[in-house]
Parts: C-alpha cells; sequence; structure tokens
C-alpha cells in the first residue's frame, strides 16, 4: 500500500497524473477485498492492484478516461459467467470500485513577457504547474518568473517537441509579436501537438490575417479551429493583470465546466 502513496507524491511533484482506484464495498466472494488500491499513471501502467484479470482491465479504461476528463467514477461489478463469459469467474460476488482522477493541470505559456508574467501568477495561485518558455534566455528565466513551476528556452519549433505529450495541457502563445505567434502555432501543429486548451492573445483581425498566412504555409484549418483568440473570457480586460485574470478564468471554466459550456471572448478581451 506505501508503494501506492510514494508513487502518488511522486507524480505529485513531477506534474504528472494520475488516478487512484479503490475497492470501496463488496458483497459475497470476491478476488479483491475492501480498500485495495490500485494507482494508474498516464501510460496505462499501475502500481498496486484491485482483483487482476478483465475486472482489473476495464478500471484501467476507467482510470485513463478520468485522468482526461477529470472527473470520478463508481463502477459496479457482478462476477459471474454471464457478465464475463469468457473470463472463468465463478466467484458470483459484487463489488464497487471508486475511481478518484489526481491531477495537477499543466500550463505552458510560450512567450516571457508582462502578460505571460502576469498570467503565470494567477495561475500558479490557481493551483496549476506552469512552465515559461522563449527563445531567449533572459525571458525564460527563474528570476524572471518566480512563480513559475519551471522554464526552458530554444527555438520554438522545439519547445513544442518538448511540450508533448500536449493533450492534458493548457498552452498559451503570448510572444513578442504575431509573427513569433504564429511560429508557436505552426510548431505545435507540426509536432503533433493538441493541447487540452490553445489560446492566442490578438484581436479578430490578427486572427484572420495570421490563419491565413499559417494556411498557406501547410497548417490544417481544423488545428487553427482550436485555437482560442482573443483569449479569456469576456471581462472588458485592458491591464496584464486583467488579462490574466481573464485567461485562467477561461482555463478554469474549460478544465470544470468542459468545452461545451465555456463562454468564449468578445472583441477587446484578451486583444490588446
Amino acid at each position: 500500500m506505501s508503494d501506492v502513496y510514494q508513487e502518488i507524491v511522486r507524480l505529485q511533484h513531477a506534474g504528472e497524473p494520475c488516478a487512484l482506484c479503490t475497492i470501496v464495498k463488496t458483497q459475497g466472494s470476491t478476488p479483491g477485498k475492501t480498500t485495495m488500491k490500485m494507482l494508474v499513471r498516464r501510460d496505462g501502467s499501475f502500481v498496486g492492484t484491485v482483483g487482476g484479470g478483465c475486472l482489473e482491465a476495464e478500471v484501467l479504461e476507467a482510470a485513463l478516461a478520468s485522468m482526461r476528463d477529470e472527473r470520478s467514477r463508481t463502477l459496479a461489478f457482478a462476477l459471474n459467467e454471464r457478465d464475463y463469459p469468457d473470463s472463468g469467474l465463478l466467484c458470483g460476488g459484487q463489488l464497487e470500485i471508486f475511481v478518484e482522477p489526481i491531477v495537477v493541470p499543466r500550463l505552458w505559456l510560450f512567450g516571457g513577457g508582462h502578460v505571460s508574467a502576469a498570467i503565470a501568477k494567477i495561475a500558479h495561485m490557481a493551483g496549476f504547474h506552469v512552465t515559461v518558455v522563449d527563445d531567449r534566455a533572459e525571458f525564460a528565466s527563474a528570476a524572471r518568473h518566480p512563480d513559475a513551476d519551471a522554464t526552458d528556452c530554444a527555438e520554438f519549433d522545439e519547445l513544442a517537441r518538448r511540450a508533448l505529450p500536449a493533450d492534458d495541457k493548457f498552452v498559451v502563445a503570448v510572444t513578442r509579436g504575431h509573427d513569433k505567434d504564429g511560429e508557436v502555432l505552426e510548431a505545435l501543429f507540426r509536432a503533433g501537438a493538441r493541447p487540452r486548451y490553445l489560446g492566442m492573445i490578438g484581436s479578430k483581425a490578427k486572427r484572420v490575417q495570421l490563419f491565413e498566412q499559417l494556411v498557406a504555409r501547410g497548417v490544417d484549418p481544423r488545428f487553427l479551429e482550436r485555437v482560442r483568440t482573443p483569449m479569456g473570457l469576456p471581462i472588458g480586460a485592458r491591464t496584464h493583470e486583467e488579462i490574466a485574470v481573464s485567461v485562467v478564468a477561461e482555463m478554469i471554466a474549460l478544465r470544470r465546466l468542459g468545452a461545451g459550456e465555456t463562454p468564449r471572448a468578445e472583441p477587446g478581451c484578451a486583444a490588446t
């Protein structure tokens, strides 16, 4: 059991998601007993057990889904040959397993300027693991971004590759200019990154012009449809700090409510 808790601590420090699966109820004869636990990592590997066999395979799939949507689940199993005809299960018992996601949301900020610093501060306060990256060393330093958990400096195409896998990450492009923001988006596309949240500072006019250029360079329009720009909730943000609040609020809304319930920004919000 201690191995499970030690691994939770290790993954938390690394900012890696996992899901804890615990047997919470049993009735009759079952291979797993109450309070037995299995910790599932993002790659599908795990520590501990909830009984093994086909039951464990279903729990594993539920754990991976739980990490993706950050929703807990309660699974009920009747262990018999009728429900599992190929399993050889004869115990006939019943059990319930609670699947709990343990996820630290990870934010990558491409660009180390004033807006990025403000977003890093607010996101850190909201519980995000924040990484600030830039292609200039002086803008990607711990001294400049004390609220970031990590900083990195390289060309943007290399930084995009380092962000992989990105399907569970929140990514924001706030570089020093439109061209560099476009460079970041193109690098993410070519690296195969599909972030959970992808935002870019700018106006609707910038979006139209920049996206036309990116499509001409071979970027798939379906990838660009994922980009939130103007980014942030429509609160009329003007200052760096207000923009940071609106952007982090939008990320929280996506995380907690889902994409279909997230309000989108209006002209002027996080667009300057």
